[in-house]
């Protein structure tokens, strides 16, 4: 897919060349009907919250309601196969976490790799290790050294295989040599609270969901999968993984929303001067951002495709290396960290 800014300026050179009054290429495209995105998890985890607020600018840019429709199951599968088989026409579309659409293959679970898609990011999350404030651990080495004197016995919620929390805990579990006990949910929400109600003692989801219950103090971070410290607002500084596992090598896990890369011309043009023009503008985004420790980093074309790869290529091989996934990774060319 050729980049926005390759796409525009070259367009911009040539009607002025040849002195043409209008765009060289179609209009804009005005859809006709409402534009349908899927969010594969249930209400009120990351990819809900965050794809509402995109919806909200995807409708002042588009002219035209952006509805949002949850349709959780299969690690967010489910939905993402809606949007693959849909009409081909521009009005459904799938948000998710950038991992899980090049995961889905070497899982087996959807017939496209993620250069099938059109991607568009905008945000990317970070996990944090967060323990429920009763479960009498106060720091990281606390819940190491419990899941190493205790292996399997530590509950970890996560939003299920493929998931943000999942990525994080199989990472700390290979890195650290950890065993623990994988409970699954269809969302990160749902996964969070029941870390809140001590129905799980840990949860490894993003610092967007765990955000509001760590500042109400019903959750208390331990650690974040990154490199660096999280300064989370309202809150105060997470420490990075690092200081326990310096060789892991954290990656940002992108979110955003896709279409087939088939998805008419005069429609994949439209959407890439809006995140041009708008959403990398966006101050609604980046005030979201800011207050769940996301980073904003929108972009689009071999931009997003490059930006999305790293962290594919770990959770790619992870799964696989750990024969949770029916399909190497080298089929789909993804290459080995």
């Amino acid at each position: 897919m050729t980049s926005t800014k390759l796409t525009y300026g070259m367009v911009g050179a040539l009607g002025a060349l040849m002195g043409l009054a209008g765009p060289v290429m179609a209009q804009d495209w005005v859809p006709s009907e409402p534009v349908t995105i899927i969010v594969p998890w249930s209400a009120g985890g990351s990819t809900d919250s965050v794809t509402r607020v995109l919806a909200g600018e995807l409708e002042s840019a588009l002219g035209q309601s952006v509805v949002v429709v949850n349709q959780p199951g299969a690690a967010g599968s489910v939905g993402t196969n809606s949007a693959w088989t849909a009409e081909r026409d521009g009005l459904t579309w799938a948000a998710g976490a950038a991992v899980d659409l090049g995961t889905y293959p070497v899982l087996g679970m959807v017939d496209a790799q993620l250069s099938d898609w059109a991607v568009y990011l905008h945000i990317a999350n970070v996990a944090v290790v967060g323990v429920n404030p009763g479960s009498g651990i106060e720091t990281f080495d606390q819940l190491i050294d419990k899941m190493k004197a205790e292996p399997g016995s530590v509950s970890v919620a996560t939003a299920g295989v493929t998931s943000g929390g999942h990525n994080a805990m199989e990472a700390i579990a290979g890195a650290l040599g950890v065993e623990y006990k994988h409970v699954t949910y269809d969302g990160g929400q749902p996964a969070v609270l029941a870390t809140v109600s001590g129905e799980t003692m840990v949860t490894t989801q993003l610092a967007s969901e765990q955000a509001e219950m760590i500042r109400g103090t019903r959750i208390r971070p331990l650690a974040v999968l990154a490199s660096a410290p999280l300064e989370l607002e309202g809150y105060g500084e997470i420490p990075p993984i690092t200081n326990w596992a310096p060789d892991l090598k954290p990656a940002n896990n992108y979110f955003g929303i896709w279409a087939p890369a088939d998805t008419p011309a005069e429609v994949l043009a439209t959407m890439d001067k809006i995140w041009t023009e708008t959403i990398s503008n966006s101050a609604a985004l980046k005030e979201y951002a800011a207050g769940r420790g996301a980073f904003f980093d929108p972009s689009t074309g071999d931009a997003a495709q490059a930006a999305a790869a790293p962290m594919i290529s770990q959770n790619a091989w992870m799964l696989y290396d750990a024969k949770k996934a029916e399909n190497s990774p080298e089929a789909f060319g993804i290459p080995r960290p």
